[in-house]
């Protein structure tokens, strides 16, 4: 997996969910300063200000918290 920042990693989720027909919306007010809710179907998760780089433990979190296996991301 390379490096992405929030804004990529947006679009590979709904790259992911289009291909299993779940909905995806971006809430940038949802979340404190540049942070905004990513929903995914019936699951949620946080990204961090989208122009910044995500590390490896963040991004394992994120995909967890939607359920998203990394082997399919």
């Amino acid at each position: 997996m390379t490096n992405m920042n929030g804004r990529q990693f947006i679009a590979r989720v709904r790259k992911w969910a289009r291909r299993r027909n779940l909905g995806v919306r971006f809430v940038a007010s949802e979340g404190p300063g540049s942070h905004g809710t990513l929903y995914a179907g019936d699951r949620r998760t946080t990204v961090k200000d989208r122009k910044k780089q995500i590390g490896k433990g963040l991004l394992t979190k994120m995909l967890a918290d939607l359920g998203i296996d990394r082997d399919d991301f």
